[in-house]
């Protein structure tokens, strides 16, 4: 009689069973979504390029509040903490983050300097760091890891389009002035990677140099072909201004990548006219998720959006995309780091996937800037110069996610 009655019952049990491990698998991703995420944001907030890091955020919290608040179901409760610029303020301040305020994901920063500052400390403390724009080549090849990711670039790439553009002009001599940090010399060497000509003046200037007469007169003097420069937020603002204050503008064509856009234009207005640069991205980009993006950002902040905004915006896109594969859950790092590199979410400039060292694979133009009917200012895309393009450093990342 006891065998039959455990052969009838047997069923019932491991329904029962079922049952009850589904509840408690739904319950602790339940548990998950009812707890708040805690995520930090490392950005430039003050001095002369804290637009930059002002349109970043922005654009991150528009993507957020279009998503209710919440990332892959969870509640979101975003801490910003503001670097100056300054290296040791980054370490200062992204320790408080870690420890007081116990964030789970860390978004940041927007210079490659500020970068070699955190990235360490954030992969060293168990958390994934993600990077809206510094892309260094520092990280991009044997320092590699699984738990960084950039949305932006990889430093080297928009340069190495500018430096194809100066080869297809038949321009064989050309000056070079950049910011003495590791972005500004990823700036030379990817332009030098197209350019096939001179480098006839190479320029290093400080990151806080807003004066550059004396760089412009030794230009001027050297008379090169053309000037090539990577001058993002206030440094470009006084470049551009001075550059055409100077009548330089007219006598020697001025490329760039970063140096003028829809975070500096506003301040550049006419004096950017005319001039050539190269991006991953411009407000000008036909697809319906960019059109929608750019008339909520107008609306939302009165400006026009940046680069520096769109990747603050596919940032957040990432991370409920991700989030959406684990069911919320960030303790299992290398789970949440496999669904960060899967990349699942639509970009704002199209074609966009993870190249195996966590920087993307995506395309280039060539742009200059206008003057839109309604008077404000912005970038207009004039040529597709790269395709689904993977940076040169990606050959030499070895470091994989545990199986």
């Amino acid at each position: 009689m006891r065998p039959m009655i455990e052969q009838l019952l047997r069923p019932l049990l491991l329904t029962a069973f079922a049952a009850a491990l589904c509840l408690a698998v739904n319950g602790t991703a339940g548990a998950a979504n009812q707890t708040k995420l805690r995520l930090g944001m490392v950005v430039t907030l003050s001095g002369s390029s804290s637009v930059l890091g002002t349109q970043t955020r922005d654009g991150f919290q528009l993507a957020l509040n279009q998503l209710g608040g919440r990332l892959g179901g969870r509640e979101v409760e975003l801490f910003v903490a503001d670097d100056e610029l300054k290296p040791d303020i980054a370490v200062q301040r992204l320790q408080g983050l870690l420890a007081r305020d116990q964030v789970e994901l860390v978004v940041g920063p927007i210079f490659s300097n500020i970068l070699q500052a955190i990235h360490k400390p954030v992969i060293d403390s168990g958390r994934i760091l993600i990077s809206p724009n510094a892309g260094p080549s520092l990280y991009a090849g044997a320092q590699c890891s699984p738990y960084f990711s950039v949305v932006s670039y990889q430093n080297d790439q928009a340069h190495e389009v500018m430096g194809r553009y100066a080869e297809g002009k038949a321009y064989r001599r050309i000056a070079v002035i950049m910011p003495n940090y590791q972005a500004g010399k990823d700036a030379v060497a990817g332009f030098r990677r197209a350019f096939r000509g001179e480098i006839s003046d190479e320029i290093y200037v400080p990151m806080t140099q807003l004066d550059f007469s004396a760089e412009l007169a030794r230009i001027a003097a050297n008379k090169p072909d053309a000037v090539f420069t990577f001058m993002p937020g206030g440094m470009g603002v006084a470049l551009v201004k001075q550059y055409a204050q100077a009548g330089l503008a007219s006598r020697i064509p001025f490329l760039s990548t970063f140096t003028f856009d829809e975070a500096t234009l506003p301040a550049q207005q006419e004096a950017a006219l005319g001039l050539t640069g190269s991006t991953s991205w411009s407000p000008s980009l036909d697809n319906p998720a960019n059109k929608a993006f750019v008339a909520a950002y107008e609306a939302a902040y009165r400006n026009v959006p940046s680069a520096y905004a769109m990747q603050g915006y596919d940032t957040a896109m990432l991370i409920h995309s991700a989030l959406q594969q684990t069911e919320g859950e960030t303790q299992d790092r290398d789970r949440l780091a496999a669904a960060i590199r899967k990349a699942e979410f639509t970009s704002l400039r199209g074609h966009f996937r993870f190249n195996t060292n966590g920087y993307p694979i995506q395309d280039f133009y060539q742009v200059r800037a206008i003057k839109r009917p309604d008077g404000k200012f912005q970038t207009e895309i004039v040529d597709r110069i790269l395709t689904d393009y993977g940076d040169t450093y990606a050959k030499d990342c070895r470091a994989t996610l545990p199986q």
